[in-house]
C-alpha cells in the first residue's frame, strides 16, 4: 500500500515520532494508522528497557501555580543530554506533565506517574514512549506541590532550577512575592525559620562546630555554648526569613515582608535543582 505524506503527518501528530519512524511504522502496518501508533509505542517501550541503566542527569525543572494562586506544583523531567533538554518539544512535553500535576495535585511522584496524560495512557507510559521517539532515557525525577493563600513560582533561566513559595495572605504584591521566590532559588535556605530546620541538620551543625573548636583547643565545658553561637549564625545565613535580602543586604527577608504587612510571612517553600 502506498504511504502518503498526509498519512505520515497524521501519525507524527498522533505520536510525535520522527518522519522516517512514522513512514516505517505505516509500511509495517500496511497503512493502518492505529496499528502504526501501536508499533511506535512498542518501539518506545523496547528502547526504554534497553536504556534503563543509562544515567539521566540532564533535563528541565519547571514550576507553576494555579490561576487563582492557591496551589503550585514543581517537576523535574530528566534526560541524558543537554541537547535534548533544550529541545522545544521536550520542554513542551514536560509542561504537559506539570499541568496535570498542578490540576490534579497527586500525593506523590508515584501517583503522578499513574495519572492519565493523553489518550487514556498514563504519564509513565508517555515518558517511556518518548524515550523511543527521542532516543534517550527519560525519567520523571521529582515532583512536589504546595497550597497556601497566595503562591508564586519561579523558574531560573535555563530550566535547571525552580522554586515555589506560599504566603499566609492573599493578594500580596507580585514583585515582592517574586523577590522571595528568587531568594529561595539563589540562597537555597535550609528552612523557612529556625523551627523549620530538620533536627538532624541542627545536630550535625552543632557537632561540626564542637569538633572544630575542640581541635582548636577550646575548653570542653565551653564547647556547647560556642557551638550554640555558631548555630545562631547558621540560622541567620540558612533560614529564609533570617537571611539578608539579596537586593538589600541591610534587611532580612522577614523585615522586607514587614514593609508591606507586619503579619506577612512565608508558610511553605519548595526548591529543586538538577544540581541537587
Amino acid at each position: 500500500m502506498a504511504i502518503t505524506a498526509a498519512d505520515v503527518k497524521k501519525l507524527r501528530t498522533a505520536t510525535g515520532a520522527g518522519m522516517m519512524d512514522c513512514k516505517k511504522a505505516l509500511q509495517e502496518a500496511d497503512g493502518d494508522l492505529e496499528k502504526a501508533i501501536e508499533i511506535i509505542r512498542k518501539k518506545g517501550m523496547a528502547i526504554a528497557n534497553k536504556r534503563a541503566d543509562r544515567e539521566a542527569s540532564e533535563g528541565v525543572v519547571l514550576s507553576k501555580v494555579s490561576d487563582d494562586n492557591k496551589k503550585g506544583a514543581i517537576i523535574s523531567l530528566n534526560c541524558e543530554t543537554d541537547f535534548v533538554a533544550k529541545n522545544e518539544g521536550f520542554v513542551e512535553f514536560a509542561t504537559k506533565i506539570l499541568n496535570v500535576a498542578l490540576e490534579q495535585q497527586p500525593a506523590d511522584l508515584e501517583e503522578l506517574k499513574g495519572l492519565e496524560l493523553e489518550g487514556g495512557r498514563t504519564v509513565e507510559t508517555h515518558v517511556s514512549e518518548q524515550t523511543g521517539i527521542i532516543g534517550e532515557k527519560l525519567e520523571l525525577g521529582f515532583y512536589d506541590k504546595i497550597e497556601a493563600p497566595y503562591c508564586i513560582s519561579y523558574i531560573h533561566a535555563g530550566n535547571k532550577l525552580a522554586t515555589l513559595v506560599g504566603f499566609n495572605k492573599e493578594n500580596i504584591d507580585q514583585q515582592m512575592a517574586k523577590d522571595v521566590a528568587m531568594q529561595v532559588a539563589a540562597m537555597s535556605p535550609a528552612g523557612i525559620d529556625k523551627d523549620d530546620v530538620p533536627e538532624e541538620v541542627v545536630n550535625k551543625e552543632l557537632e561540626i562546630a564542637k569538633e572544630k573548636y575542640r581541635l582548636e583547643g577550646k575548653p570542653e565545658n565551653m564547647l556547647d555554648k560556642i557551638a550554640q553561637g555558631n548555630l545562631n549564625k547558621f540560622y541567620k545565613e540558612n533560614t529564609l526569613l533570617n537571611q539578608a535580602f539579596v537586593k538589600d543586604s541591610k534587611i532580612n527577608i522577614k523585615q522586607y515582608l514587614e514593609t508591606a504587612d507586619k503579619d506577612l510571612t512565608v508558610t511553605v517553600m519548595k526548591r529543586f535543582s538538577l544540581n541537587n
